[in-house]
């Protein structure tokens, strides 16, 4: 199944049942918001599987993706992880820090989830000089976890699969880290791209628990990366489960994976400036990419084994707030 969420006056949007071509919605009957079917999933996936299929078959109305809100607008739990080493390898080059210990855990931080952008709305940022960067991930959305849930358990609780830009104030970021406690100004509302689909849909692209497919990114109408979502340390069964170890998640919990890097970077290309930086530091020994500016835009979209659509484009752009 595919979902997505149009604007109809709130807060939370109404939910829309979406074709897998993404040319056709219609608004869910079994539940009113996408948080409302998450928390009672098990008693309607029947009714949203059978209207799926009818939305599939022609019912309901062209779909304005453009139109659309982010999937999940406002969730309980917004977890981002840092599953990708490369990533990790070239962020320490990127900001100078010595090379880690690799902890044998996820990486993880808990962030802002009171707000997701849509997938076409102007970004507001503060200033320039803040570093202001894009940063490509995937993601999943849980039914209630149980508090130390297995990873058998952890697996059966991921109801949906989205694409995200988790947008990153790179100048803030390293201060912050340095203090011990987490980031706040460094890391201001993420975004969605308008659909939101079943693991099922993703067919063996959703392979050990991982989206096995290039997450393509153009900034300024420059073709930026398409790397992997496969090259992850840990699934997405290990980070839900992670997160639970010792507190229930409520049905709405976003887990992210992390800016998705591939060992191949200088092939693939990369999802974020600040990587591009650190490959600019161990070839030259200084990074020479700039960070963004207000009027940039950035695109990021996926894309099946067939060449459709899969989440929708996210199209942004960054103004000043």
């Amino acid at each position: 199944m595919k979902f997505a969420t149009m604007p109809d006056g709130s807060k939370d949007g109404r939910l829309h049942l979406v074709s897998r071509d993404l040319t056709r919605s219609a608004p869910a009957y079994a539940a009113q918001t996408m948080l409302a079917a998450l928390e009672h999933w098990d008693a309607i996936e029947g009714e949203l599987a059978n209207q799926s299929n009818a939305v599939e078959a022609g019912e309901g109305a062209p779909f304005d993706m453009g139109a659309a809100m982010a999937p999940l607008p406002r969730a309980w739990q917004w977890i981002d992880a840092s599953a990708y080493l490369s990533h990790a390898t070239l962020m320490d080059a990127a900001f100078g820090f010595d090379k880690k210990e690799d902890p044998g855990f996820p990486l993880m931080y808990q962030g802002m989830s009171n707000q997701f952008y849509g997938p076409t709305e102007d970004v507001p940022m503060p200033s320039e000089d803040d570093g202001m960067d894009f940063e490509a991930e995937f993601g999943v959305i849980t039914s209630e976890v149980p508090l130390g849930a297995s990873l058998e358990t952890a697996n059966s609780h991921i109801r949906l699969i989205v694409q995200i830009n988790d947008w990153s104030l790179r100048r803030l970021a390293p201060i912050e880290m340095k203090t011990g406690f987490g980031w706040i100004r460094a890391k201001p509302a993420s975004s969605m791209a308008p659909v939101a689909v079943t693991p099922d849909e993703l067919g063996a692209s959703w392979r050990d628990n991982r989206v096995d497919l290039p997450l393509n990114v153009t900034w300024n109408d420059r073709k930026w990366g398409a790397a992997s979502g496969y090259e992850m340390a840990f699934g997405f069964h290990e980070l839900v489960a992670h997160a639970a170890y010792s507190r229930k998640l409520p049905a709405g919990t976003v887990i992210g994976g992390g800016t998705v890097s591939n060992p191949n970077y200088r092939e693939v290309g990369s999802s974020c400036i600040a990587e591009r930086r650190g490959i600019e530091m161990l070839d030259t020994g200084e990074a020479i990419t700039p960070y963004m500016a207000f009027g940039d835009r950035v695109k990021m979209e996926v894309f099946d084994a067939q060449n459709g659509p899969v989440f929708g484009t996210l199209n942004q752009q960054i103004v000043k707030a």
